[in-house]
């Protein structure tokens, strides 16, 4: 191991006790927060999801952008890419309670299936970092994989051989083997890659085309497009309808969020009346309630999935981009819905 790996995976081990600690209390509130990420302020709001109204901010980083929970379910990392850092919150009040340093430009971040990975996309350095994960305490940098310009998003086979990264300023998706840290293949799909989701069965491949307006269907174990998808402009992120059968993406251009049938690989309807810049997107567990951030209105929408109308907006920070609320809707289709329940809580 070289020298500069070595120190790497040494002081990332030293602070490893804070990446999970069991004084995190995740008791049932009514009072529950709904999480978003001002990546342009610097920011957190926490929201009120009965009453939706803001709580509170509170500054957390440099840059925030994207957000997801630990495997055991007990606290929620926020990435903050220009500071290179993993800042942690109590998933349901919000409450910050701690960092990670030493976490180089981490964009959009991700678990394996298997929880024996984590990896960062690091869009400003055009790599993707891979870290073993032990299930508890420990991150330690497998590799750091060099990749085309501006890996964005991930998505992963149920397996967990397989990770593909957006490339949004290559027009290209990367898969790579995660046991080995190799780059199996690059694609070119189309204009400004984004989004990328797995159909259930691990079937399709979906990337959504930030520089178009559609979503490519891709058979990934052939290297080849089967078929084009027109959503909206600026086709961007995914959330799934937690049917096994629905995936949502955010048109941010044209201030739609469309709703795909991933079986016939088709467009079903289309929910307008938004405000601008739709992009991340989170779903009630009842599956009555989608929250979505509004990138370019600092604002974040609630909309009533019985009628699709768009019934309240709450204003929030600059840029607002992830979002999160504890009690949602399962959100992967090619998992079974057991593998993504939290793991039970270790005792320290």
């Amino acid at each position: 191991m070289h020298r500069r790996q070595f120190l790497k995976t040494a002081a990332l081990t030293a602070m490893a006790p804070g990446f999970m600690r069991a004084g995190s209390a995740l008791a049932a509130t009514s009072n529950e927060s709904v999480i978003v990420l001002d990546s342009g302020g610097a920011s957190i709001t926490l929201v009120d999801q009965a009453t939706r109204k803001v709580k509170r901010s509170f500054p957390v980083g440099k840059e925030p952008h994207h957000l997801m929970l630990l495997p055991n379910g007990q606290q929620l990392i926020v990435a903050d890419a220009v500071g290179g850092e993993l800042n942690f919150l109590n998933p349901i009040t919000g409450a910050y309670e701690g960092k990670l340093p030493g976490i180089e430009d981490p964009y959009q971040i991700g678990f394996s299936p298997d929880r024996k990975w984590f990896v960062a996309n690091c869009l400003r350095l055009n790599r993707v970092d891979i870290y073993h994960y032990d299930g508890g305490h420990k991150l330690q940098l497998a590799k750091r994989v060099p990749l085309d310009t501006i890996p964005s998003h991930m998505a992963f086979t149920a397996d967990s051989q397989t990770v593909f990264v957006s490339l949004q300023g290559s027009d290209a998706v990367a898969a790579l083997h995660l046991p080995t840290q190799r780059v199996l293949w690059t694609m070119r799909i189309g204009k400004a890659t984004a989004g990328v989701w797995m159909t259930p069965h691990d079937e399709h491949l979906l990337v959504a085309l930030t520089g178009e307006d559609a979503v490519i269907a891709v058979d990934w174990r052939r290297k080849r497009i089967v078929r084009r998808i027109v959503t909206g402009r600026a086709a961007h992120n995914f959330r799934s309808l937690a049917d096994h059968r629905h995936v949502m993406v955010s048109n941010r251009l044209s201030n739609t969020i469309s709703v795909l049938d991933m079986q016939d690989l088709r467009k079903v309807e289309d929910i307008r009346g938004l405000r601008p810049g739709p992009d991340d997107m989170e779903l009630s567990a009842d599956r009555r309630w989608l929250w979505t951030t509004f990138r370019f209105a600092r604002e974040v929408g609630v909309i009533d999935m019985r009628t699709r109308k768009l019934v309240d907006v709450i204003h929030v920070g600059r840029s607002p981009h992830g979002i999160y609320f504890h009690d949602r809707a399962p959100f992967y289709d090619n998992l079974p819905y057991a593998a993504q329940r939290p793991l039970p809580v270790r005792s320290a």
